[in-house]
């Protein structure tokens, strides 16, 4: 499975972004997916998750309100809107894959992951 991220820039705070994930080579419809971030110094943290099913979708505490993670099974991509950016959110945004988890699960675990995309670098401006 290969994914790969896009979508990320430069933008100042209180803009928006969508970063999108394109999957290929693997049943992406099977699929739970996940986006992960890692700041400056910092531990790579779960930003949000969408179930195979797409009828789960989870958040870490970060960007609730904030965030919206969809998917399209028909383009095997899945995306994450990005609104209200503030400074703190600066950082790597990676795109993985749970081939493992069931049709309404969403785990939030990077080591639950088994796919990756390179990342995406998100720089917001103060």
């Amino acid at each position: 499975v290969q994914l790969q991220a896009s979508g990320g820039g430069l933008v100042q705070a209180g803009g928006y972004l969508r970063l999108s994930c394109a999957a290929s080579g693997g049943t992406f419809s099977r699929y739970a997916m996940g986006w992960f971030r890692q700041r400056p110094g910092k531990e790579r943290e779960f930003v949000a998750g969408i179930s195979w099913g797409g009828g789960t979708r989870a958040y870490g505490g970060t960007g609730k309100g904030r965030f919206t993670i969809s998917r399209d099974n028909a383009k095997n991509m899945v995306y994450l809107q990005m609104n209200s950016l503030e400074p703190e959110d600066t950082a790597v945004y990676y795109c993985a894959a749970d081939p493992q988890s069931s049709s309404a699960v969403v785990r939030l675990r990077t080591a639950e992951y088994d796919y990756w995309g390179q990342g995406t670098q998100v720089t917001v401006s103060s």
